[in-house]
C-alpha cells in the first residue's frame, strides 16, 4: 500500500533536518550527557577524547569514536594559514600536559607585592608540625593515574629571598620550596620554577624604574646554579608581565637568559613571557612576539627558548568566572600557530582553565585538542590550578582524597587527564 502524502512529506522533512543537524569543525559531537548534533561538517569527523567529550576534528573523512586521536590522519593536508578550519599539523598529542601546584605564590598581587606571611605551601607535613595541603600526593596521583608530564610550581620572589631585594636565597624558605621541586623531579616529570611577580617588586617594574636587571638576574643566577644539573627543571622567568615597555622588557629577559646559561644551566627549557598578562590573543599584536624573538642564548641560538603563553576562556579573559564562552582557537591559537611555524619557534601554554561546568568542559577540551593537533609548535599546556586551592576556588583543579585514592574535578577528568 502506498504511504499517504503527509507521511512522505514528514519523512522528507525529517531527512532534511537530519542533514542540517551537523556540528561545526572543533564542535562537540558526543560524550556522556551530550544531546546535540553527532554528525560532523564535511572534511571533519567525530573523534572521542574521553567518555565525556568527543569533538569534530578537521582533516579526517571517516568517523572515529572509539579512541583518542594519537596522530594526524595521513590524508590531512595543510590549507591556507588564514583559515580558521585549517587542518593542523603535529603528532596529535603535545609533549606536555599538566597543572599548576600553587601555594608558594599565595599573597602575591598583580603589583608585584608578595606578603610572605600568606604563603600556604602545598606540602602536607614540612617541618614535622604543620598540616598543609598534600601537593606531593596530588602530583603523584596526576602522574600515576592521569599520566601528566609537567607541573608549574609558582613562587613569590620575596619569599625566596626573604624580602631582601637583590639578596641571597633564604636558606629556610628555599628548603621548603625545594621540597616541592624535588618531589616533582622524583616523579620523572618536568617541573617549572615560576617567579610569580608580574614583572614587579612591590609596585616597581623590573628594569623600568623598579628593581634593576642586576637584582633580578641575581635571583635567577642563584636558582640556575642550584638546579643546573637537573635537566627537567624548567625556568619560568616571570608570571604575567603587564603594562611594561615590551622592548625594554625583552632586554630584561635577555639578561636573565644569559645569566641562567652562564650559571651552568646550558640546555634546560626557559620560558619567555610577553606583555599583557602573557595573553596568547595579544602575543603578536602587542609586539611581544617580535621583541622576544630577538632573545638568544649566549651562542646565538634559540634552542629551548620557548614562548610562554596564558589564555582563559571566560567572557573577559580574566579567569574569574565559572562559565566559558570561547575555545580561543580562531582569535588566539590559530594565528599564533601560523606565526610560530613561519618563524620556526615553539610555545607552551602554562596557565589556562575554567570552572567545573559544561561550558568550560566543552571549550577547554576544544582548545586543548587544537594544541594537541598542532604539537609541532605547541609543546603543551598546564591548567590552573591545584595545590593549595580548595573546592571553594572557582577554577579549582585540586583532586579530593588522599593517599592512593584521589578523585579529579570534572574539568581535569574531561580535558586534562591523559588516562
Amino acid at each position: 500500500m502506498n504511504k499517504p502524502i503527509s507521511s512522505l512529506l514528514l519523512a522528507a522533512t525529517l531527512l532534511a533536518s537530519g542533514s542540517i543537524a551537523q556540528q561545526t569543525v572543533w564542535g562537540q559531537c558526543g560524550g556522556i550527557g551530550y544531546s546535540g548534533p553527532t554528525n560532523c561538517a564535511a572534511g571533519s569527523a567525530c573523534s572521542t577524547l574521553n567518555p565525556y567529550y568527543a569533538q569534530c576534528i578537521p582533516g579526517a573523512t571517516t568517523m572515529s569514536t572509539s579512541t583518542k586521536p594519537t596522530s594526524v590522519p595521513a590524508s590531512t593536508t595543510r590549507a591556507s594559514s588564514t583559515s580558521s578550519a585549517t587542518p593542523p599539523a603535529g603528532s596529535g598529542l603535545t609533549r606536555f600536559a599538566g597543572v599548576n601546584i600553587a601555594g608558594f605564590d599565595f599573597g602575591c598581587g598583580t603589583d608585584g607585592t608578595c606578603v610572605t606571611s600568606k604563603v600556604y605551601p602545598p606540602l602536607k607535613n614540612y617541618a614535622g608540625t604543620n598540616n598543609y595541603p598534600d601537593g606531593v600526593g596530588q602530583m603523584q596521583h596526576f602522574v600515576n593515574d592521569d599520566k601528566l608530564t609537567i607541573f608549574r610550581l609558582p613562587v613569590g620572589w620575596q619569599y625566596l629571598v626573604n624580602n631582601n631585594l637583590g639578596g641571597t636565597l633564604d636558606a629556610n624558605n628555599l628548603a621548603k620550596y625545594d621540597q616541592l621541586v624535588q618531589s616533582c623531579l622524583s616523579l620523572g616529570v618536568y617541573c617549572i620554577i615560576d617567579i610569580h611577580n608580574y614583572a614587579r617588586w612591590n609596585g616597581g617594574i623590573i628594569g623600568q624604574g623598579g628593581p634593576t636587571n642586576d637584582q633580578f638576574t641575581s635571583l635567577w643566577s642563584q636558582l640556575a646554579t642550584k638546579y643546573a644539573s637537573q635537566s627537567k627543571v624548567w625556568f619560568g622567568i616571570m608570571n604575567e608581565p603587564h603594562d611594561v615597555n615590551i622592548n625594554t622588557w625583552a632586554t630584561t629577559v635577555q639578561a636573565v637568559v644569559t645569566a641562567i646559561r652562564k650559571a651552568g644551566a646550558t640546555s634546560q627549557f626557559i620560558s619567555l613571557p610577553g606583555n599583557d598578562w602573557q595573553s596568547a590573543g595579544a602575543f603578536i599584536s602587542d609586539g611581544s612576539a617580535a621583541a622576544l624573538s630577538q632573545v638568544k642564548n649566549p651562542d646565538g641560538s634559540t634552542t629551548n627558548l620557548i614562548f610562554d603563553l596564558h589564555k582563559y576562556l571566560d567572557s573577559d579573559n580574566s579567569g574569574t568566572h565559572a562559565d566559558c564562552v570561547t575555545n580561543n582557537i580562531n582569535d588566539a591559537f590559530s594565528p599564533v600557530a601560523t606565526w610560530l611555524r613561519q618563524n620556526n619557534r615553539q610555545a607552551i601554554l602554562t596557565e589556562t582553565g575554567g570552572g567545573n561546568t559544561q561550558s568550560c568542559i566543552q571549550y577547554l577540551c576544544q582548545q586543548f585538542q587544537y594544541l594537541n593537533q598542532n604539537s609541532d609548535v605547541y609543546l603543551g599546556y598546564v591548567g590552573w590550578g591545584a595545590g593549595s586551592f580548595d573546592s571553594t576556588y572557582i577554577l579549582t583543579e585540586t583532586p579530593t582524597g588522599s593517599g592512593s585514592s584521589w578523585t579529579d574535578t570534572s574539568l581535569v577528568s574531561s580535558c586534562i587527564a591523559r588516562k
